[in-house]
């Protein structure tokens, strides 16, 4: 652990991977308890220590360095996987109320043929959104378009079909929780 290393030198900066990664790769999978897991975050740890090698100052070892940024990633991953667990986001949200299928929803003749009177532009943003389920991101990245344009044309096509359809139609899915029924109560 205290070798040499110049921040910024490539050579550097390999000889600390080869002479680290075995470490690094250890202590991840005793942390993770998966090897898999490990090496991804491993790999990610040293991506992210060469991008900011050229900023590492060697007031500390330099293995100590990536470690620090390995076990931060695994702390990360952890984190992360425990949200994207199905009881984690059922004690965050709720259990989700027995809806409408989108797919039955998408089908009503009166959707089609009030989709088909939308600009080619408002009508896959929100076909993208509520029929495949696909956030502002992705239906940005799939149609070429800003974040921004997609919101505006989520609320353009919205309204025109309000316009169109019953104004109490909603494309959107019934709420999984219970005290969104507030109303209903109000009025016992």
């Amino acid at each position: 652990m205290g070798e040499a290393f110049t921040p910024g030198s490539p050579d550097d900066f390999d000889r600390l991977y080869q002479t680290a990664y075995p470490r690094v790769f250890r202590t991840l999978s005793a942390i993770l308890g998966d090897p898999a897991e490990a090496e991804d975050c491993a790999q990610d740890a040293f991506v992210q220590g060469f991008q900011a090698w050229a900023r590492w100052r060697p007031d500390a070892p330099a293995e100590a360095w990536i470690h620090r940024i390995a076990v931060n990633r695994a702390i990360s991953y952890r984190r992360r996987a425990r949200l994207r667990t199905i009881g984690e986001t059922l004690r965050r949200l709720g259990r989700p109320g027995h809806g409408v299928d989108p797919a039955e929803v998408a089908t009503r003749p009166d959707l089609l043929q009030a989709l088909r009177t939308l600009p080619p532009k408002l009508a896959a943003a929100i076909v993208l959104r509520h029929y495949h389920g696909y956030n502002n991101r992705e239906i940005a990245a799939a149609l070429g378009v800003s974040e921004r344009t997609v919101g505006t044309r989520l609320r353009q096509a919205a309204e025109r079909l309000r316009a169109m359809l019953d104004p109490a139609f909603s494309l959107e899915p019934p709420s999984a929780f219970s005290s969104d029924q507030r109303e209903s109560y109000a009025e016992d």
